[in-house]
């Protein structure tokens, strides 16, 4: 009797995951950059 190994993590969709998880924390630190430098100019 073979057990079947089941992976726990799936690194073709894992790294799409994490991809897509560091661009919108980048995103997110953009727009806050951006804010607080729009709110210096008053």
């Amino acid at each position: 009797m073979k057990l079947i190994s089941i992976p726990l993590v799936d690194w073709s969709n894992g790294i799409i995951m994490i991809a897509v998880f560091a661009f919108v924390v980048i995103a997110m630190i953009a727009v806050l950059v951006s804010l607080m430098n729009s709110g210096k100019r008053r």
